[in-house]
């Protein structure tokens, strides 16, 4: 009888975690409704073929390169030539759209992090120069900026 209960108890448990990380995952995932991402099939394969994580940034630079073009990145890319986090996703853009992709964020998770960063705050409705000093304040220990 112990043993039934105890298993009773833990199953419980167990199901109140799951639905509680789901109903984490599910907010997370109704703010990044509220943003505008580009098609998965806007990307070239190996950005589309990247953990969701990524491919969601990728999305969103594409997206919203205003967003991303005047926040810095502080994961030691200006060395390579970048100029700002939207740098990390685009190398080049004509007319508003983009011709050249970077693959610079498929490998580095501090990009990554920055631009999660800004889709949040974009999501919560906060201005752009707002967004950039709350970046500053939180990444700057990382690295110098590269703008």
């Amino acid at each position: 009888m112990r043993r039934s209960v105890s298993t009773l108890l833990l199953a419980l448990f167990a199901v109140s975690v799951l639905a509680s990380a789901c109903s984490s995952t599910q907010a997370a995932n109704t703010d990044m409704k509220k943003m505008a991402l580009a098609p998965v099939s806007a990307l070239p394969k190996e950005m589309q073929m990247a953990p969701e994580r990524v491919r969601t940034a990728y999305q969103f630079a594409v997206a919203n390169p205003d967003a991303l073009k005047n926040v810095p990145c502080y994961c030691g890319c200006g060395a390579i030539g970048h100029t700002s986090n939207l740098s990390c996703y685009v190398k080049e853009m004509k007319d508003g759209k983009v011709v050249a992709f970077d693959d610079h964020a498929l490998g580095c998770s501090l990009c990554v992090d920055i631009s999660q960063e800004v889709m949040r705050m974009s999501g919560e409705g906060k201005q752009p120069a707002d967004i950039r000093a709350q970046i500053v304040a939180d990444f700057s220990k990382f690295g110098p900026a590269n703008q």
